[in-house]
């Protein structure tokens, strides 16, 4: 495991797995919605195909996405581990709501200097409109994904408890 993309629905800890897996594997982590939104009102990377090749030419790297569409196949022909985080809505909906709601009531800063606000709640771009809308298609874009046999020589780790992924992170020392 040098190449990593850690994948899943919006909310199932991504990014948080893949620190620590990063961490303990010291490999550089890259949070893909970091290299996406780069500016005020959520301006998407323009150069994001090169910041992506950038990344990704180290020969090893951590990143918590399935890969925005315009680098999805580049990130999946690079890796060689795909950590699957496949965890039901009942899981994924409480863990969106509680952050966003944090990060609305503390005005925290997320990518690119921006912020969630109470009037992005009713946006169906919002986080928890997102996971909610988006949880099906998702798990089907993976599951695809890792049958497809352009994808045949990664390495797919899938997780369907929270429980289970902890125990493997854990034996990672």
């Amino acid at each position: 495991m040098e190449r990593i993309l850690v994948v899943g629905a919006t909310g199932a800890g991504k990014s948080t797995l893949a620190r620590g897996v990063g961490e303990r594997l010291k490999l550089p982590y890259h949070e893909m919605d970091a290299l996406y939104f780069v500016g005020p009102d959520w301006a998407v990377n323009e150069r994001l195909t090169d910041d992506v090749l950038r990344v990704t030419s180290a020969p090893g790297w951590i990143i918590d996405s399935i890969g925005s569409p315009e680098v999805r196949d580049l990130l999946w022909e690079l890796a060689d581990t795909v950590i699957w985080l496949d965890y039901p809505k009942r899981v994924i909906m409480p863990r969106v709501l509680r952050r966003s709601l944090r990060r609305t009531v503390t005005r925290e800063s997320v990518f690119g200097g921006n912020r969630e606000t109470w009037a992005g709640w009713l946006s169906r771009e919002h986080p928890a409109w997102w996971a909610w809308s988006q949880h099906a298609g998702r798990r089907a874009e993976i599951e695809r994904r890792t049958n497809d046999p352009r994808f045949a020589p990664l390495t797919t780790l899938r997780f369907a408890r929270p429980r289970d992924t902890a125990a493997w992170l854990a034996s990672l020392g």
